[in-house]
């Protein structure tokens, strides 16, 4: 099994949601808390059905988000 890190610079981003419409897998959802800018975030409720499609990062006006594998686990 694959381990994939997700990553979401939070405080960038501007709340639009686009990345938790078009995941196909349900892997993001938006944050109840605010950021910095008083603005929701996408967070990974279920990274372990991410499918590294590529989407979210696609999708993301703002480049806030990214999925990747774990590069320290694979080379276990």
């Amino acid at each position: 099994m694959k381990d994939i890190v997700i990553h979401i610079l939070r405080d960038r981003c501007k709340g639009c949601g686009v990345c938790v419409e078009v995941c196909q897998t349900q892997v993001l959802a938006m944050s109840e808390d605010k950021n910095v800018q008083g603005f929701t975030y996408p967070i990974a409720v279920a990274p372990e059905m991410c499918l590294l499609c590529g989407m979210c990062e696609m999708f993301c006006p703002d480049f806030v988000i990214w999925a990747e594998i774990d590069r320290e686990e694979a080379q276990k």
